[in-house]
C-alpha cells in the first residue's frame, strides 16, 4: 500500500512505519465509493476527534475539498485524509477499517492511544482521562 504524508501539497514525504494513520483496503474501497456516489472525486476525508461520546472523546469524519493551514495530509493509494494538529495527538498510529456485519456496517478506528473504548467503537478515553471516574454508558450500544 503506497502511502505518503505531507503538510502542504508541495512537500511529499515517503511513508514511515510510525505514520499518522493507516487505512485498510476495505476502508479505502468504501471511501472511494462514497466519493464517487457524492460526485466529489477530488475531496479528502477529514478524520477528527472531539469531546463527547460515552467515553469522553469521539471520532468524526467528514468530506472536505481542501486541507487547512496546519493539517497533516495523509495519502493512501490516491485517497487523501486530513487530520488537524489536536486530533493528531489522539490519532497518531491509528488504523481506519470498515466493518460490515449483520448488525450494520461502519468505519472503525483501532487507536493504540485509547485507554478504553466504548462497545460501539465511536468513543474512547485517552491517557489524560485515565484517572478520571467519569466513564459513562453508551446510549447507542448499551455499554
Amino acid at each position: 500500500m503506497a502511502v505518503s504524508e505531507y503538510t502542504n501539497p508541495a512537500q511529499v514525504d515517503t511513508f514511515q512505519e510510525n505514520s499518522v494513520l493507516s487505512v485498510t483496503p476495505a476502508a479505502l474501497n468504501v471511501i472511494r465509493t462514497l466519493l464517487e456516489q457524492r460526485q466529489i472525486p477530488g475531496y479528502a476525508l477529514r478524520v477528527f476527534v472531539s469531546g463527547g461520546g460515552c467515553s469522553g472523546m469521539q471520532y468524526g469524519m467528514a468530506f472536505e475539498e481542501s486541507a487547512r493551514e496546519y493539517d497533516r495530509v495523509v495519502e493512501v493509494e490516491g485517497v487523501r485524509l486530513l487530520v488537524d494538529p489536536t486530533s493528531l495527538m489522539y490519532l497518531q498510529g491509528s488504523t481506519i477499517d470498515y466493518v460490515d456485519s449483520l448488525m450494520g456496517g461502519g468505519f472503525r478506528i483501532d487507536n493504540p492511544n485509547a485507554v478504553s473504548t466504548c462497545g460501539c467503537g465511536h468513543s474512547f478515553r485517552g491517557h489524560e482521562a485515565a484517572d478520571s471516574d467519569a466513564a459513562g454508558g453508551c446510549s447507542s450500544c448499551s455499554h
